[in-house]
């Protein structure tokens, strides 16, 4: 039984071991993975309805409640931010943690390896979809906020805070990733609602870093979620932005592609070869 080589493919069906995908190619795949991506995670209301219902009740709870947080100008901003970042974090954390791990045990994945897209094209794809949930979830946050506390910020503010929570939303999708494609379904369930009340916890999203003892305070400063909620205060509020804010972000986010990629080509290897 003779096996068809790359080669022979090519001389008969003009088939090409080395496609050339142009850029637009790759937007309009994009677009595409994005747009089914979206709609497999609305086949389950539920875990929409949880994604955009969550952070806004935490808000509407635990702070509007509490009326010496909420009447003050500066604490209410700083809570609607904080709530915002958990936001974000949690949508990164289930999204690509529980997806990517849900679609390593499905035979559907090793398909989609085989077509000519590029894998860029899925990783984008995840990123937008995740992005727009994201976006999604931070909208009742704000509601919640302007209606029921005294948080104030001019717009060009709340736009510049939105870029900046997108650039640190980048390290939660990376760690998200890093669970996914580490461990099974089952694993990465507990794995990641313990890393998201952790960081939420030990970033000062739930309790302000005000309230911290100094050595939580000063391990709270090594977290990424410390980090994006100083970096998304400074966007919206002004002043002085520590150093260790932005860098320790970029560092995360640079360490955490390395580890991805590495987890990746593990993955691969190990199902493919």
């Amino acid at each position: 039984m003779s096996v068809a080589t790359p080669s022979s493919l090519s001389a008969v069906s003009g088939f090409s071991p080395t496609v050339r995908i142009t850029a637009g190619q790759i937007a309009r795949l994009t677009v595409l993975h994005a747009k089914y991506a979206m709609i497999e995670t609305f086949r389950v209301p539920i875990a929409v309805i949880g994604s955009l219902v969550f952070p806004a009740l935490a808000l509407l709870f635990f702070v509007v409640p509490n009326r010496f947080v909420a009447d003050d100008v500066t604490m209410a901003t700083q809570a609607v931010v904080s709530m915002s970042v958990f936001a974000v974090m949690a949508n990164g954390f289930f999204s690509f943690g529980l997806t990517i791990a849900e679609n390593r045990e499905q035979a559907w994945d090793p398909y989609l390896r085989t077509l000519p897209a590029p894998g860029i094209v899925r990783v984008l794809a995840q990123i937008f979809a995740t992005g727009a949930m994201g976006i999604a979830a931070i909208i009742p946050v704000i509601a919640v906020g302007g209606l029921f506390t005294a948080a104030d910020a001019s717009v060009l503010r709340i736009l510049f805070g939105l870029v900046v929570l997108a650039v640190v939303a980048v390290p939660f999708m990376l760690i998200g990733a890093c669970i996914g494609y580490a461990m099974p379904m089952k694993g990465a369930i507990a794995v990641v609602q313990v890393a998201m009340f952790g960081f939420a916890f030990g970033g000062g999203l739930f309790l302000p870093p005000v309230l911290f003892a100094d050595w939580l305070n000063t391990l709270s400063m090594w977290l990424p979620s410390r980090q994006a909620r100083e970096l998304v205060i400074w966007a919206v509020e002004g002043g002085q932005l520590e150093w260790w804010a932005w860098v320790g972000i970029f560092a995360w986010t640079a360490g955490l592609l390395v580890l991805a990629l590495v987890l990746f080509r593990r993955d691969e290897g190990r199902r493919y070869r």
